[in-house]
C-alpha cells in the first residue's frame, strides 16, 4: 500500500510538471508557432490601446525576447519565488505564489483567485453531494426494478438532465422558484459559510439543485448500467447462495463492484468544478473562479485566464490523485498493479 502511494505521489508531481509546461506552450510558445511576435504577446498584458513604444517595452521587461527555456524557468520561478514587474512608472511585486500579474488592474492574480475560490469551492462541494448521493441511489434503484415504471421514469428524467444545458434550466429555475414562487435566493449574493451558515445555504441551494440535476442525471445512468452487470456476476450468485441478506449483496457486494467508474468521473467532474463552473456561475452571477476567468477574457487580461488555467489544472491533478488512492480502498486488487 506504501509503496501504491509513493508511486502515485510521484506520478502527480510529473503530472504538475507537464500541466504547467503544456499551458506555458499554450500562452506563449504556441502563438508564436502561427505567426506571434513578442510584441503581440505583449498586447495581451497592456491592452490594445497601448502605443507602439509601450508594448515594445513590456515585451523587453516581460522578457519575451528571450529564449522559450529561459522565459518558462523565470515564470515557474514566479510561483514557487515571486516575481518583480515593472510597468514603466514602477516596480510592483508579486509575491509566491505568482500566477501572473495584471497590468490592467495593477494587481497580483493570486490574492483575485483566493478571493474567488470560496464562492467555487461552495458551489461545487454542494452540488458534487447531491448529485452523487440522488444519482447513485437513483441508479441502484433502477437497475434492481429493471423494467418498471419508476425505472423508465428515473431514466426518462436522466436523459432530460443530460440534454438540458445548464444555462437554460438554471434561467427557468431562477423564473419559477425564485422570481415567481419566491422559495429561494434570486442568485447574485453569497455570504460566507463562516459568517452564516443559513444564509450560505440557502443563497446556493437553486445553484446547487440546478448544477445537481445535470451531473446526477450521467450518474444515475452509469450507476445503472453498472449495477445490472454487476448484479449478474458469478460472486453475487454465491454470495445470495451463502444466505447473505440482500441489502448486503446489493451494497457490499454489487454496489461496490459498480463504484470504480463512478469514484473516476466524480474525481474529473470535482477537478473540473473547482477550476470554475462558469455557466452555472454566469446564470447565477456568482463571483467564482469562472466569472474571473470570463472577465479576463473580456477584458483581454491574460494573466487572470493563466491563473484559472493553473488552478484549474491543479484541482484536476490532485483530483486524479484523490481518485488513485479511493481505488485501493474501493477494490484492494489495484494495489498490487
Amino acid at each position: 500500500m506504501i509503496t501504491y502511494i509513493i508511486r502515485r505521489l510521484l506520478a502527480a508531481v510529473v503530472l504538475l510538471f507537464i500541466v504547467s509546461a503544456v499551458t506555458f506552450s499554450i500562452f506563449f510558445v504556441m502563438p508564436k508557432l502561427v505567426g506571434a511576435t513578442p510584441e503581440t504577446l505583449a498586447t495581451r498584458y497592456v491592452g490594445r490601446a497601448a502605443t507602439e513604444e509601450t508594448v515594445k517595452a513590456t515585451a523587453e521587461k516581460l522578457g519575451f525576447y528571450d529564449p522559450v527555456v529561459v522565459q518558462y524557468g523565470e515564470w515557474v520561478k514566479g510561483i514557487f519565488a515571486g516575481a518583480e514587474y515593472d510597468y514603466g512608472t514602477g516596480v510592483e511585486e508579486c509575491p509566491a505564489p505568482c500566477l501572473g500579474y495584471s497590468f490592467r488592474s495593477r494587481q497580483p492574480v493570486w490574492p483575485d483567485l483566493l478571493d474567488r475560490a470560496p464562492v467555487t469551492l461552495s458551489l461545487a462541494v454542494g452540488a458534487a453531494a447531491l448529485w452523487l448521493v440522488a444519482g447513485v441511489a437513483i441508479g441502484t434503484l433502477s437497475a434492481l426494478r429493471k423494467g418498471t415504471i419508476f425505472d423508465r421514469a428515473a431514466m426518462g428524467v436522466a436523459l432530460a438532465g443530460v440534454s438540458l444545458p445548464i444555462f437554460f434550466t438554471g434561467l427557468i429555475s431562477l423564473t419559477i422558484f425564485s422570481y415567481q414562487l419566491g422559495w429561494t435566493a434570486p442568485g447574485g449574493a453569497y455570504v460566507p459559510f463562516a459568517e452564516n451558515p443559513g444564509e450560505w445555504a440557502y443563497n446556493l441551494l437553486l445553484p446547487w439543485i440546478t448544477l445537481a440535476f445535470l451531473f446526477s442525471a450521467q450518474y444515475a445512468r452509469l450507476t445503472r448500467a453498472g449495477m445490472l452487470e454487476t448484479m449478474n456476476e458469478d460472486f453475487i450468485r454465491t454470495a445470495r447462495a451463502k444466505g447473505l441478506p440482500e441489502r448486503t449483496v446489493v451494497v457490499k457486494h454489487g454496489l461496490r463492484g459498480a463504484l470504480t467508474p463512478i469514484i473516476t468521473i466524480f474525481g474529473l467532474d470535482v477537478g473540473l468544478l473547482l477550476g470554475g463552473a462558469v455557466l452555472t456561475e454566469t446564470a447565477f452571477s456568482l463571483k467564482g473562479l469562472g466569472q474571473y476567468a470570463i472577465e479576463g477574457i473580456t477584458n483581454y487580461d491574460l494573466p487572470k485566464v493563466m491563473g484559472v488555467t493553473i488552478l484549474a489544472a491543479f484541482f484536476i491533478v490532485i483530483a486524479n490523485l484523490v481518485v488513485d488512492l479511493l481505488y485501493a480502498v474501493v477494490d484492494p486488487r489495484v494495489r498490487t498493479k
